[in-house]
């Protein structure tokens, strides 16, 4: 990702200080407004996908481009989608994700409980935070991360921005053009809380193992519970708690 993307210089206390980029981009699929998040420029394309994939609208990869005429932020996906959304549009913010959708049936979406396996050492789910690389968060404070992980620790791919969701949403993105969808023997590691939304998106992604460097929501638990994930919060100094899915730790 190009770091010049992630932050500007601003001027703090007479002195040049770096602060992450937020701008909004609008997804649209067959010409047509889907969504409009607010989101840190860079991996567009991978957001949109995994946007799209997380919802249930599309189950592979599809073309994707910036779009011309919003200078940059917008994205045009390829259609059809898998189902009509119908009344439904979105718009996100940074930093709740999909808001204002209601009930919990309105925002689940339907994925396979997830397979035994693979198992790994609680000392390995502790030590991901720090084999996490966060550039731009080095740069600015701002910026949350995921990343994807062999089931060995090894760092697969990392995405930044300044929303906690659109982080996973451009690894999941960059997954499904990658082939690697499922994620039956992977992990990935968020920066921040657990939410249900981000339960939501690494279930829907097949995606076993999800470990967080902060709390998870008592919504997350049970989700992660019902789908058969190791869910695991507060990842850091050598030590972790594990919420859900115990069984895959040795």
């Amino acid at each position: 990702m190009d770091g010049s993307r992630l932050f500007r210089e601003v001027e703090r206390d007479g002195e040049r200080d770096a602060v992450a980029v937020e701008e909004p981009l609008e997804i649209r699929v067959d010409g047509e407004p889907l969504s409009v998040t607010m989101r840190t420029p860079g991996s567009d394309e991978e957001l949109a996908l995994g946007f799209l994939y997380g919802e249930g609208l599309i189950d592979g990869p599809r073309e994707a481009g910036l779009s011309r005429d919003l200078a940059a932020n917008g994205v045009e996906v390829a259609g059809p989608l898998l189902r009509d959304p119908g009344s439904r549009r979105f718009y996100t913010t940074s930093s709740c994700g999909v808001c204002g959708k209601g009930a919990l049936e309105e925002v689940a979406v339907a994925s396979e409980p997830l397979p035994p396996g693979p198992q790994v050492e609680r000392a390995l789910l502790a030590d991901l935070p720090e084999r996490l690389r966060q550039p731009g968060f080095e740069r600015t404070g701002g910026l949350h991360a995921t990343g994807l992980f062999s089931a060995e620790g090894e760092l697969l791919l990392a995405r930044e921005d300044v929303g906690r969701h659109n982080a996973m949403d451009k690894v999941v993105g960059a997954a499904l053009q990658a082939g690697w969808l499922p994620l039956h023997d992977r992990a990935l590691c968020v920066s921040g809380r657990l939410s249900f939304e981000l339960v939501q998106k690494a279930a829907v992604a097949g995606c076993p193992i999800l470990v967080g460097v902060g709390a998870p929501s008592s919504l997350a638990i049970e989700l992660a519970a019902d789908r058969n994930m190791t869910l695991a919060g507060f990842a850091r100094r050598g030590s972790v708690n594990v919420y859900a899915g115990s069984e895959r730790i040795v």
